[in-house]
């Protein structure tokens, strides 16, 4: 067993649950501590600061969303919300929220550790100063030059097409929602035109994919959001 390292708070009320995520969790190396209740989580949380958090919603005092609100106003630390509920609302309000990643219930140990990894990842660059060159599998992003190569080509992007795939590698391996893209990229009053970017996206994965109609990395999250994968 490898030694262990980041801390991650488990916050759930199924003990049958929490039982498997400390079992997946222990066998990668990771501390783990356990809370089945918003009071405990909080409580968890500011006695020792987490290095990620898996969070459920459905809490027997209330909303895990509740826990997340109050987590943000001081901690930045990758928080992956494990819930039942699989409506793209719910997972839309999570992400709003300031939640980095969804996982709808039931899913494998394989692929949230995949989850954890990339939060961790991500969570531990945001830390180091912005690197101005980005480079994600054949994806050339050099911020400085405003310029995009594919596979050693240039690639031509409109202002607006560089700034959304910009926006998406600062966030690479996360869904950005809907609501965010719009705000960051093209500012508060466009948050409810949507048709922007499914016009935008559908031109930036004609420049950016071999096959736009299968794309490997602009992926869409259904009725969410967008993610530029990185794996």
């Amino acid at each position: 067993m490898t030694e262990p390292t980041e801390l991650v708070l488990v916050v759930e009320d199924e003990l049958a649950m929490r039982r498997f995520l400390h079992a997946a969790l222990g066998t990668r190396g990771f501390r783990v501590v356990e809370a089945g209740t918003l009071r405990e989580a909080e409580v968890a949380a500011s006695e020792t600061p987490p290095a990620a958090v898996l969070l459920d919603l459905g809490l027997p005092d209330g909303d895990g969303l509740r826990f997340l609100a109050k987590l943000r106003a001081w901690s930045t630390a990758p928080v992956i919300v494990l819930s039942a509920r699989g409506r793209e609302e719910d997972k839309v309000t999570a992400l709003d929220a300031g939640a980095d990643d969804y996982l709808t219930k039931p899913f494998g140990a394989s692929e949230l550790l995949a989850r954890i990894r990339v939060a961790l990842r991500h969570a531990r660059a945001r830390l180091a100063p912005e690197d101005p060159l980005v480079v994600i599998g054949p994806i050339r992003i050099d911020r400085a030059r405003h310029e995009v190569t594919v596979d050693g080509e240039l690639v031509h992007l409109t202002p607006i097409e560089f700034k959304l795939l910009a926006h998406l590698a600062g966030h690479a391996g996360k869904v950005v929602t809907h609501r965010q893209l719009l705000m960051d990229v093209w500012g508060p009053r466009s948050a409810q035109q949507t048709h922007y970017l499914r016009v935008h996206m559908a031109a930036l994965r004609r420049k950016i994919e071999r096959d736009p109609a299968r794309p490997r990395w602009l992926a869409t999250e259904a009725g969410v959001g967008y993610r530029l994968r990185d794996d």
